[in-house]
This record gives structure tokens, sequence and C-alpha cells, in this order.
């Protein structure tokens, strides 16, 4: 008797290809020393998108990622990067930023600024091009947003290689913590500046103002909760501000990420929070993947696109190792900290490639404009362990000096 495939069987059949492929690409070709196993998802993700699986096999492509199967994918992305950019939120750790406020302050702005202003010279030059900046977008609203998205530090993903390289817990991983902290909070800063809609401002207002109400409320509840119970009422918190935030005009990532800067990770057991992270990296952000990579294009011309990913890795890569480098002179550190800490910094994925996302929600930038940025940020993450290993069996006694 034939059978005919089910939506529900398709859906299995998309989350077996999502968590089967780049985990066999990972461990059979041993890519963790260039390339770990979220890196491989990302460029999974691409090759099973349009732009490629979709070229090469429309047929294939068509029969497994339908619309249904798509937008289930898509909502469980939604609620996966939720999380993740929550967690991030949470990890930060402002209090010791503000201990070392002078050479946390000096470090982070000059690891931001100075990428981001090459990156907006690069976005002026592609200004100059049809078919990057998005129906939607102004022409300041591009630049500051690809400008930005050369100076993010993808704070979670630092984390991981950081354990990896074994100096997360030692003096210098947490002063390169403190950095990439106080970037995070720009960085989300800049994305609702360059969200804000002058025709909801009001409404935008409002919700700020409610969040801010709000949040003497929740940190008083919380204080008084069990850790049990701050689980539970932290994840309501999510969900209420990211609705806020979209409501507002904002975008949900936004409130995400203020839904998580306003609770402190002390609250936690660190043992709990590292072990959620790595679920949900596990189990739920490789269909994020994937949904990112059914949004890349190609359509300006693969070239072009590769031209543009390419001046905007080295846009980012010369801007953050610059400006680190002015940060070490300025604060006397010794020859080669700059460096490490530079190529540390300049760490994108993750968080790159979520402020992509937001911009091309809003359609201030295109898909092939997405598409060059997220290889940047595929490119600018795969080098740094191969740089920084090297440089710190040279020089291990930085690990152990405080700032």
């Amino acid at each position: 008797m034939t059978h005919t495939i089910t939506t529900t069987e398709l859906y299995l059949i998309a989350m077996a290809i999502i968590f089967c492929v780049p985990y066999l690409i990972w461990r059979l070709g041993r890519t963790d020393y260039f390339a770990p196993l979220v890196v491989v998802q990302i460029i999974t993700g691409i090759l099973l998108g349009p732009g490629v699986l979709g070229a090469a096999f429309p047929d294939y492509y068509d029969f497994i990622f339908t619309r249904d199967v798509v937008q289930s994918l898509n909502g469980l992305a939604l609620w996966a990067v939720m999380l993740f950019v929550w967690l991030a939120g949470i990890e930060l750790d402002l209090g010791e930023a503000w201990k070392h406020r002078r050479e946390s302050g000096i470090t982070a702005g000059l690891a931001l600024g100075t990428p981001l202003v090459f990156g907006a010279i690069v976005a002026v030059g592609m200004l100059g091009f049809d078919g990057w900046i998005g129906d939607k977008g102004q022409r300041w609203q591009f630049v500051a947003g690809v400008g930005m998205s050369c100076a993010v530090t993808a704070l979670p993903i630092l984390i991981l290689l950081m354990e990896k390289l074994d100096i997360l817990r030692q003096p210098i991983g947490q002063r390169i913590l403190r950095y990439a902290s106080l970037d995070d909070v720009a960085i989300w800063g800049v994305l609702a500046l360059v969200l804000m809609d002058w025709e909801r401002i009001g409404r935008q207002g409002a919700f700020l103002a409610m969040f801010a109400v709000a949040c003497v409320g929740f940190r008083r509840l919380m204080l008084r909760l069990s850790e049990r119970d701050r689980w539970y009422v932290a994840l309501v918190w999510l969900a209420v501000v990211s609705f806020g935030a979209d409501w507002s005009g904002l975008h949900f990532m936004v409130g995400a990420f203020l839904a998580g800067m306003v609770m402190d990770h002390h609250w936690f057991e660190q043992k709990k929070l590292d072990t959620l992270r790595h679920n949900v990296l596990l189990v739920m952000m490789p269909v994020f993947f994937l949904s990112t990579g059914l949004r890349t294009s190609w359509s300006v011309g693969g070239w072009m696109v590769f031209v543009a990913a390419a001046a905007l890795f080295a846009a980012q890569l010369a801007g953050k190792l610059a400006g680190v480098r002015l940060a070490g002179r300025i604060l006397g550190w010794k020859p080669g900290e700059a460096s490490i800490i530079g190529w540390l910094l300049q760490t994108k994925a993750l968080i790159m490639i979520i402020f992509a996302n937001v911009l091309l929600d809003k359609q201030i930038i295109t898909s092939a404009t997405f598409t060059a940025l997220l290889l940047m940020a595929i490119a600018s993450t795969m080098i740094t362990i191969p740089m920084v290993s090297p440089k710190l069996q040279r020089m291990r006694e930085l690990i152990s000096r405080d700032a």
C-alpha cells in the first residue's frame, strides 16, 4: 500500500539531517582545532540552505524543507535563540567591569569602536552598489548595522573557546570576559538605536519605562525565591520582556538580552548555568543554524558576496587588533598580550549572526548582505584557536597575571 509521507515525518527527517550531518563532519573530519562543532553546525546550515543544497538538488530540497516543516523549525529556532541571548545577558558581570572601570572601559571602547569605524567604511562602499541595503533600511541604519556587525564579540562562543584553551577561569580569561561584557551591552544598545521606530517612539518609550519599573519588582521577587523557583520565574520573565520589546518595535532579541542583563548570575549555581548553555547549544541551537542557512542568498552574484565578505573580514580583524593594541599601549601591557586578547575578542559566530538576523528581519539589510556577514563571522571564528593557541604556548606566564 502506498504511504503518503506526512509533515511530521518530514520534520523528523529534517531534524535527523540537522543533527547527524554536522556531527559526522566534526567527528570524522576531526575539525575541532580550527572549527568547533558550533562552527561546523553553522557551515552545515548554509550548505543545507537554498543557495547550495537547494540550487544543486532543488527537488530534494523542496521535498524535505516544505513550508510547514520550515515554519515548525523556525518556531523552535526562535525560542532557542531567545534562550541563548538571555543566557548571554545573565553571564555579563558588570560589577567586575566597574571595579576595573578604567582598564575595562579603555579596552572595551577601543576594541568596539575601531572595528566599528573600519566596518562602517566598508559599508559606505557597499552602498555604491545595488543589492545590499534592505527595502526599509536607511543609509545610516545600514552603515551603523554593518559597522557594529564587524565590532561584535560573541561572548557565549568566546566562553567556549576559552574553556577549550583552559584559560576561562584564569586571570587573563576573566579580564577578557570583562571587556566582552561591556562590548555586549554597547552592541545591544546600538541595535536598539538602529531599530528605533520614530513613528512608534511613544510605544517604545512606554515599554522602556514599564521595563524599568518591572525590574525593581522582579529583582525583589527573585531574592525571596529559592533557586528552583527562580528558574521558572526567570523563563516567564524572558517571555514577557521579549514580547514587550517586540510589541514596541525594538525586536524580541533586544528584549531577551534585557531580560537576562538585569539578572544576577550568582542567583543560580554556575555549574547549572554552564550546563544549560551547553544543552541549549547541543539540543536546540542546531535548528537555529539551519534556519539561518535557509535565509542565505547569493542573488547579488556569488563572487560579489565573497568579495564583500572578504572586505568585511579584513575590516573587522584589522580594526579589532588595532584597537586592542592601542589599548595595550595606553595601559602598559606586556609585549604579546594585546595580540592574544585581540584575536580572542574578534570571535564572532553566534552573536553576530543573531545581530544580522535582526537587521534582516527589519529589512535594513538584504539576504546578500546577510550572507556576506555570515561568511565573515564563520571565518573570524575559525581562525581564533589556530592563532591564539601557539601564542599562549609561548607566553604561558600571561595566564596567571591579573590586570
